[in-house]
């Protein structure tokens, strides 16, 4: 008996510790992004070029994911408004039949966003990969961070650790059980980036250098 409350202990302190660090990367990511995230396009300072962060265009059952139709309308805003000039699109292209760069881009120019004002980056494959991506490839030290907010809060705090100005700007979001579950998984995906810049994790690929002109 003795060893198995010693064993129930155990488990009990290693839940707090790991509850605790969860708390305390929550903490961390939203006080890196306090007072750098706009919902108005009025108030957002202008900037060269604004990182749109990819998302799947449609979901398992169907329907057009609202993060990415959301995400769209907030670049096309911007760019209309005259608060960016370029748009960086980075997501994931891991494989030959998916492709969210490009998917973006076709409808970013259905918007009326000129071609040649859209850059693309294909290995955008997490939220770190395209900020820290931004800066090694593109040269970008300050940009406008577009996602909803929870994402634009984790992409701000990954961009101050690396030496990049960011600011984000908040795209509408997702409410309803769909928008719950996300916002429950961001829980862990902000540990998992704090965990990230402890461990000094670098982006799966980087490469040739391409200038925003």
């Amino acid at each position: 008996m003795k060893h198995i409350l010693k064993y129930l202990k155990r488990i009990m302190m290693a839940f707090i510790l790991c509850f605790g660090f969860i708390v305390t990367s929550n903490y961390l990511v939203g006080r890196a992004a306090k007072s750098k995230t706009y919902a108005s396009v009025s108030k957002i300072p202008k900037h060269k070029v604004g990182l749109l962060l990819g998302a799947v265009k449609t979901l398992p059952n169907g329907r057009l994911n609202l993060y990415y139709k959301y995400r769209i309308n907030a670049a096309v805003a911007l760019y209309e408004a005259g608060k960016i000039d370029y748009i960086l699109v980075s997501g994931d292209n891991g494989r030959t039949n998916y492709d969210e760069p490009s998917t973006f881009k076709d409808d970013l120019i259905k918007k009326g966003i000129p071609e040649n004002r859209i850059y693309l980056d294909y290995a955008g494959f997490r939220t770190l990969d395209s900020v820290v991506r931004a800066k090694a490839i593109f040269g970008l030290t300050s940009f406008i961070v577009i996602s909803q907010e929870f994402h634009n809060s984790r992409a701000i705090y990954l961009a101050k650790h690396h030496g990049i100005q960011a600011i984000g700007f908040n795209a509408k979001d997702v409410t309803g059980r769909y928008g719950f579950k996300t916002k429950m998984r961001e829980y862990l995906a902000k540990t998992k980036a704090v965990i990230d810049i402890l461990l000094n994790v670098k982006p799966k690929f980087l490469g040739k250098k391409i200038e925003i002109e």
